[in-house]
């Protein structure tokens, strides 16, 4: 049955709204870059982000894909659920089974969880309140292979291994405080005294989903050959999927971000080139370093940009981390919180609306942000104070 489409008057209030804040922004940009040079900036920066962001992302995606592919393929995957499925309830409060979801979004993006929790299979082990808790789950763990590859690539070595790692544990528990706090507004919407009732716990039943595993046709070398190919094609879809929002959040965050080419006895310069901008968000970041800094610990107040951009796009606030690291910018403490927040925040404010009403419960999209907006933030934290703990050693 197809959604009725919701219609408004041809002109409204929200069109002069929207007039004047874009008049706004564009006024601002302009009157302070000059409008041929904003446009200029506009242009080479995009081109910049596609051709030597969107490809390098891509590239690091089909790779991950296929590595990904391999461990499906030879049950690695299967092994490492069965690992972690007896401690998901202690945990999360969630069956065994979500670790399967937990999985499925690490080795690809947050909307996989959705085919999950649509498989009478698999949703069977969930009671009707923690079926919508899967939103945040698959969130908190959207596209961590590719983000951790991302930022270990970063390095000349092995410099990086440490950090992504606890900025992995970092996500890990953000995952947990956005999911115990949704289960709180989840119990309270379902009424879970009385659900909680009339529905059977099967968690302990057997199911293909924990018994046996699909495989590919052919012998050793064809599996293996299969699964590359298949799961860089993957790749190369999220590489696609990722543009718009690497090239339209990113610029517009780039301009909001970094400063003019040069300055001559304190009066900015602007060429028009790439990644030029007014600096704004390093002002924003400085005045609120007071409460950032001891929260994340922030190398500089550019730093704030990243996780502002994972809100939308991830794969757009990596498109930032490498002139970041050119600038000096961050640093290994950098690279822990936002491997911790753009992998448990990946881009929520653009999916989780979707991914809710796919859930058939779109009310509960606001609580389901409020949620990992606070995930999120405490997995920064942990990330930052792990990094801390483990330069004392």
């Amino acid at each position: 049955m197809e959604h009725s489409k919701k219609v408004k008057k041809a002109v409204s209030l929200e069109t002069f709204v929207f007039i004047g804040a874009v008049g706004m922004v564009f006024g601002y940009l302009g009157s302070v870059m000059g409008v041929d040079k904003m446009f200029n900036t506009f242009m080479n920066t995009a081109h910049y982000l596609l051709i030597d962001v969107v490809f390098f992302i891509m590239a690091i995606a089909v790779l991950a894909g296929a590595f990904a592919a391999l461990l499906s393929e030879f049950g690695v995957v299967a092994l490492i659920n069965k690992i972690i499925s007896p401690i998901i309830r202690p945990i999360y409060g969630l069956p065994g089974a979500a670790s399967i979801g937990m999985i499925t979004t690490y080795l690809s993006d947050n909307p996989a969880i959705i085919s999950l929790a649509h498989d009478k299979g698999f949703k069977k082990y969930f009671k009707d309140y923690e079926i919508p808790t899967l939103c945040n789950l698959g969130t908190a763990f959207g596209m961590g292979l590719i983000v951790s590859t991302f930022m270990i690539g970063l390095g000349d070595g092995t410099e990086y291994i440490m950090p992504v790692i606890l900025g992995n544990v970092g996500a890990f528990v953000g995952s947990v405080v956005s999911v115990r706090i949704m289960t709180q507004f989840t119990k309270k919407y379902f009424n879970v005294p009385k659900v909680d009732k009339n529905i059977v716990n099967t968690e302990k039943s057997t199911d293909s989903f924990n018994q046996t595993r699909e495989v590919r046709d052919g012998n050793i070398f064809e599996r293996v050959l299969d699964a590359t190919l298949e799961g860089g094609k993957t790749g190369v879809d999220l590489g696609l999927a990722i543009i718009p929002g690497v090239v339209i959040i990113c610029t517009l965050v780039m301009l909001f971000t970094f400063g003019p080419a040069e300055t001559v006895n304190g009066v900015a310069i602007y060429t028009g080139a790439k990644k030029e901008g007014v600096a704004l968000f390093p002002k924003i970041g400085e005045l609120l370093s007071p409460i950032l800094n001891p929260l994340f610990g922030f190398t500089s107040a550019e730093a704030i940009a990243f996780p502002i951009t994972s809100l939308g796009s991830v794969g757009a606030a990596m498109g930032l981390v490498k002139d970041f690291m050119s600038r000096g910018l961050i640093g290994p403490n950098d690279i822990a919180v936002f491997t911790a927040m753009g992998m448990c925040w990946s881009g929520y404010l653009s999916t989780h609306v979707g991914m809710m009403d796919a859930l058939n419960v779109r009310k509960l999209a606001s609580k389901a942000i409020i949620s990992h907006t606070i995930g999120g933030l405490m997995a920064g934290i942990a990330a930052h104070y792990l990094y801390v703990f483990y330069l004392m050693f």
